[in-house]
């Protein structure tokens, strides 16, 4: 095996930090799950980031070069891949994000994360400029806007909004003038009050719920105030593993999933707050640091981008969990349970070793 592709060469700090990450996650979806028809979630859960690793593996494997020379091919099969998704995918809970195969269910969407990645990488590492110009920002706009387009139409307003934060890091790395900054913030904040009506119902209520969940507490806020509780309830040290009240009496919905962080307030307490926050910290910092000692300008692109994608996830779900942000379906990287968004997060950490290793290339 060639020298760059040691496995002694992987980012064992980065990997480190991932597992305790995830043993957490796993900790939490038993505790959360128990008693529950979703109890075998938390073995589920153990499978997944197995074959996450594996995935993370073979993406380092691949020379992001190669990956990146063929972005035009997984963009355009991604496309198709969403829009069967809007029109034959799989129904839950009222939204088609899922595509059955082999008794198995697969969000396409989350996938789509590492394309955008490996797109925007590929086309601000070919600017023979020192920053980005208007058309290049039309370009991107559209190129992004796409696939953000379709995963909306699913409805996914959660998970479209990712592409939108992996752009807006890329194009802010790859310089950006002030005037073009101001001319988007302007046209962005004027088209909110525009996009109200084209919005879904849900989608308005949730609006509505995150200005007001006292409103309606019974309905629209109800899960917002049961997140806010859990995570008061946790105190200082928390209630223990398997033994808080609003995760346990089931008055916190979807406690394994969406609204993880606040059974694990709860249980655990400000000070396991401050260990896993610390531990997405030090997640972060990593593919950072991976960043600045990159090859080259598309290896930093892409760490970047990761690095980017996880801190929204991060900062949106523990600001809706708290009721700082809208609730929105964006679920806790390596910690909420489900294996499409799990998959993702470790191909994702695979590009970002992918870069580590083309260092070491002799």
């Amino acid at each position: 095996m060639p020298r760059y592709r040691s496995i002694r060469d992987l980012d064992w700090s980065l990997l480190a930090v991932t597992l305790v990450i995830c043993a957490l996650g796993v900790l939490q979806i038993y505790s959360a799950t128990h008693g529950t028809k979703f109890e075998d979630a938390w073995w589920k859960q153990i499978v997944w980031i197995g074959l996450g690793l594996g995935l993370m593996w073979l993406v380092a494997s691949i020379d992001y070069h190669t990956l990146l020379g063929q972005v035009g091919f997984f963009y355009v099969s991604t496309i198709i891949a969403l829009g069967i998704t809007v029109f034959a995918g799989t129904k839950i809970f009222g939204s088609r994000r899922w595509i059955s195969f082999g008794g198995m269910n697969f969000q396409i969407s989350e996938f789509a994360k590492l394309v955008v990645i490996l797109m925007v990488a590929r086309y601000l590492s070919e600017l023979k400029r020192d920053e980005v110009g208007i058309g290049d920002l039309l370009k991107l706009g559209v190129l992004v806007g796409i696939p953000t387009f379709l995963v909306m139409l699913q409805p996914d307003l959660g998970t479209s909004l990712t592409y939108v934060a992996i752009l807006g890091a890329g194009i802010l790395l790859a310089g950006l003038r002030w005037h073009h900054l101001a001319a988007i913030a302007l046209v962005a904040g004027l088209s909110l009050p525009l996009a109200w009506p084209f919005l879904n119902d849900y989608q308005k209520a949730r609006l509505e719920t995150f200005v007001n969940p006292d409103a309606d507490p019974k309905g629209r806020g109800y899960q917002v105030i049961q997140s806010r509780i859990a995570v008061g309830h946790g105190g200082v040290w928390g209630t223990g593993a398997t033994r808080g009240t609003q995760t346990q009496l089931r008055f916190l919905p979807v406690a394994h999933t969406d609204f993880i962080f606040s059974a694990f307030a709860e249980e655990q307490g400000f000070v396991g707050v401050v260990v896993v926050l610390g531990m997405y910290f030090l997640l972060i910092m990593q593919i950072v640091h991976n960043a600045q000692t990159a090859p080259d300008r598309s290896g930093m692109y892409l760490c970047m981008g990761v690095a980017a994608l996880l801190l929204f996830h991060l900062l949106v779900n523990v600001g809706m969990v708290v009721g700082s942000m809208p609730v929105t379906g964006i679920p806790l990287p390596l910690m909420s349970s489900g294996g499409s968004n799990l998959f993702s997060v470790f191909m994702m950490l695979g590009l970002v070793n992918n870069v580590r290793l083309r260092r070491f290339a002799s």
